[in-house]
């Protein structure tokens, strides 16, 4: 049946109650079916460069499940039981791939952001009392084997390294000379170290172990971007499965083809888009180790759909942006479909997209805490630019008012609230201190009595129609003085300025008011505009006098999560450091802002130094007026 609107998804959820649907109960049961129907299909490409023309590893729906097998049967030898870590640090491969597959079926596996620092990943690999981390041998123009090796270092709790090496995906000379360059790491950790490809080789292609029974923690995926302790979100098989499910009943049959430049660390590729795959028999091509990064993607991006065939494509905003900027030169006509998530679409950049690709675009929205998916613009409906569609079936979301806790009306601006069978209630976090304020009590739902409800911090809006509106996030509104200002309303002002690729507000300090919002801005390739043309344009759109920004800053480029989010935690340092080394000058104290970091307790905080040439009162002469933390370092 078709998904056009909120009656098609009523009509499914009034099939029968989830629970009847009898999906299977585990990632391997649901691997397993998919290639007991679809066995000689192709499964899974990884494409190490992006020559349209360079050499793929393609595993069918077989192989794929007998080499998830072996993987899960070499990590059950390394000592890894059903509530034991398999981390992993990885770029994308095919070995990727099976460690996220044979990791959750073996145990729990742990993906993690290699961009993050040794002491971050240590501290996750320390939180999830991992196991085992599979991560990269040292290569070149890498330093992932490095970070691993002193992470493992200070993570004594991780008894075995298992090394993937690239050479293997090289030809020619390439092949002949990493071996004469490949970095030397000295290894000061004492967990045992052992070969991917070789340990994995010893292994049947059958379980060698029972598969769990039932409904258990498959997976664990940190949240946050590059600074900071990330936190831990819990993922159950069931919510695995329930995105495999939504996969194969809204968006692919087994003749579908996705290509997904997103890393494998993060829920988007992992959970959205392998996971849809894995429900559909839907083949799914990963191009190069860094996806989009990758040199050469965006060059060579549309010769790569219409090498592979594809007909849907996995993207974010940024990419979009990118891509817009070079020509479409290849026949791309097989191409119906571009999932857009992480970050919201600027209503300009949707529009060329469209018109250059000649493809239709879903937006949809997702969150880690609750195993992903949440809602989609209908594929057979109207899209309504902006907006992240309706919530998917089994799906409910309610608005809840921050101020009284009390269901907001149809466009009333509140707390979105999910509950799904993605969301793990109560234990969403490993932390259980994290777990507290984060849920409301269930209501009357099509999950049955009484589902917890996950606050997810975003803002939004559910319309006459059923379709969510994402306005911001909670814990980014600018108060002003005690008058709250959505930083939505100034970058969606900045964005539709042609000279604007993107914009980031938030709200820096102020002694007066608290905060004052700030806009920071990438501009378009060639652009020419001045920040006093940019502040007269969002004074001229921004209708809201407090929230006209009271500083402009232009970047080479913003900074970004691996997904393409701004990623605001790092323009809040940069406005902390300016406005506060500007009151310490302007009250002569002979000190500077050295770093801003997050504190797991205060936030962000200054830390100051003076050389000796201030005093803690000096200091707070100066500062004492703002209601940042800071500390004087001496």
């Amino acid at each position: 049946m078709p998904y056009a609107n909120v009656a098609d998804r009523d009509a499914i959820v009034d099939e029968m109650p989830w629970e009847d649907r009898n999906l299977p109960v585990t990632t391997f049961a649901q691997l397993s079916k998919t290639a007991a129907s679809f066995p000689d299909r192709k499964a899974v490409t990884f494409q190490m460069f992006s020559d349209p023309g360079a050499p793929c590893e393609t595993l069918t729906w077989r192989e794929l499940q007998q080499q998830t097998a072996q993987v899960a049967n070499m990590f059950r030898g390394l000592g890894v039981g059903e509530t034991d870590v398999v981390a992993y640090l990885l770029p994308n491969a095919s070995e990727t791939i099976l460690t996220y597959l044979g990791g959750q079926v073996a145990g729990i596996v742990n993906p993690i952001n290699p961009l993050l620092e040794a002491e971050q990943i240590a501290a996750i690999l320390r939180e999830t009392g991992a196991k085992v981390l599979v991560t990269l041998k040292a290569f070149p123009k890498t330093d992932v084997a490095q970070k691993a090796e002193a992470a493992v270092a200070m993570a004594p709790n991780v008894k075995a390294v298992v090394e993937v090496d690239l050479l293997r995906y090289l030809t020619g000379l390439k092949k002949f000379i990493v071996p004469l360059i490949r970095p030397k790491v000295p290894v000061t950790h004492k967990a045992k170290v052992v070969d991917f490809r070789k340990e994995m080789a010893k292994q049947p292609t059958t379980l060698s172990f029972e598969d769990s029974k039932v409904d258990r923690v498959a997976a664990y995926f940190h949240t946050g971007g590059t600074t900071g302790m990330p936190k831990v979100a819990q993922h159950r098989y069931s919510g695995i499965v329930y995105n495999a499910w939504l996969g194969a009943r809204l968006l692919f049959t087994e003749e579908d083809v996705q290509i997904c430049p997103l890393p494998m660390f993060h829920v988007f590729a992992a959970i959205v888009s392998l996971g849809a795959s894995l429900g559909s028999g839907a083949h799914v091509v990963f191009p190069t180790p860094q996806g989009y990064r990758g040199e050469g993607v965006f060059d060579n991006f549309w010769k790569l759909i219409e090498r592979h065939k594809v007909t849907f494509m996995i993207t974010v905003p940024t990419a979009m942006s990118a891509l817009m900027q070079r020509k479409v030169d290849a026949d791309i006509s097989t191409l119906r479909l571009a999932f857009c998530g992480s970050a919201p679409l600027p209503l300009e950049l949707y529009k060329r997209f469209e018109e250059a690709a000649g493809v239709t675009i879903c937006e949809g929205y997702g969150l880690t805490e609750a195993t992903c998916l949440v809602s989609i613009n209908p594929p057979d409906g109207e899209k309504r630019v902006g907006s992240i569609g309706i919530p998917f079936p089994y799906t409910d979301v309610r608005i809840v008012s921050v101020a009284t806790q009390i269901d907001c009306g149809t466009d009333e601006v509140g707390e979105i609230c999910v509950a799904n069978p993605g969301v793990y209630g109560g234990k969403t976090y490993t932390e259980a201190d994290k777990n507290k304020d984060l849920f409301y009590p269930g209501v009357d739902s099509p999950l049955g009595d009484a589902p917890q409800y996950l606050r997810t911090g975003d803002l939004g809006r559910l319309d006459a129609d059923g379709y969510l509106w994402i306005t911001g996030r909670a814990k980014d509104l600018i108060i002003r003085g005690g008058h709250n200002i959505d930083p939505a309303e100034i970058e969606e002002a900045l964005a539709g300025h042609p000279a604007v690729a993107f914009a980031g507000a938030i709200g820096q300090p102020d002694a007066h008011a608290g905060e004052v919002p700030c806009a920071f801005v990438e501009l378009t390739d060639d652009a020419n505009v001045t920040v006093e043309e940019l502040m007269a344009y969002a004074k001229d759109k921004i209708h809201e006098r407090a929230a006209h920004p009271k500083h402009l800053e232009v970047m080479a480029e913003l900074p970004k999560t691996a997904v393409g989010k701004i990623f605001k935690p790092d323009l809040r340092k940069s406005a902390i450091t300016r406005v506060l080394d500007a009151a310490l000058e302007k009250g002569s104290v002979a000190a500077k802002v050295a770093e801003v970091a997050e504190d797991k307790k205060r936030g962000l905080v200054a830390y100051i130094d003076s050389d000796g040439a201030a005093t803690k009162e000096d200091v707070t002469a100066a500062l004492g007026a703002f209601t940042n933390p800071w500390e004087l370092r001496t």
